[in-house]
């Protein structure tokens, strides 16, 4: 009976907590979101986590999920973002490395690390407040370099929404920040 159903009465059953709509998501996109995400990646451990805390993701917020798109987009949309997130992730860190192995007698002292630590984990913290849409658009913008045109083309939006979405967004986390900055120095 479940796995006739289209993705959207699939939805509508999982924001009633359905188990098996549920399921039958899961075993519909696991594997194309990991082949994509494994390909992307090079690494299929990293690529089944990054799948996984989509799964996680959609089931934990699944009375208040709205999506506009088709879900099968949503899901392509969200294994390029949780990508792009650790793709730069990797390359911030690597940067951070070489940049200390260059300077030889580290050039960013522990206490730079730890402040810079703590700035990076407040930044996630405040994107993640965001509201769903505010933080999905600044995500596609700010991470995965998204035009404006492809980020209102993608979730099928206005470009003056995207840019409200993103003064939103910035709004937010000057405000943060500044805070932050302050208590720091």
């Amino acid at each position: 009976m479940i796995d006739g159903c289209s993705d959207e009465d699939l939805l509508c059953l999982l924001k009633k907590g359905d188990n098996q709509a549920f399921g039958e998501i899961f075993n519909r996109y696991w594997k194309p979101l990991l082949y994509v995400a494994a390909k992307k990646l090079g690494n299929i451990d990293e690529a089944e986590d990054v799948v996984q805390e989509i799964f996680v993701s959609i089931w934990s917020r699944r009375e208040v999920l709205e999506i506009s798109i088709s879900l099968n987009h949503y899901l392509a949309v969200a294994v390029k973002y949780r990508v792009s997130r650790l793709l730069a992730a990797r390359l911030k860190k690597d940067t951070l490395d070489d940049n200390v192995t260059a300077s030889g007698s580290g050039y960013f002292s522990a206490h730079d690390g730890l402040e810079f630590e703590q700035l990076e984990t407040r930044l996630a913290h405040i994107v993640a407040s965001l509201p769903q849409k505010c933080q999905l658009v600044y995500q596609l913008s700010r991470e995965s370099g998204y035009s404006h045109r492809k980020i209102s083309q993608t979730l099928n939006i206005s470009e003056k929404t995207v840019e409200a979405h993103i003064s939103k967004a910035l709004k937010a986390i000057k405000r943060g920040i500044n805070g932050l900055l302050l208590s720091l120095f």
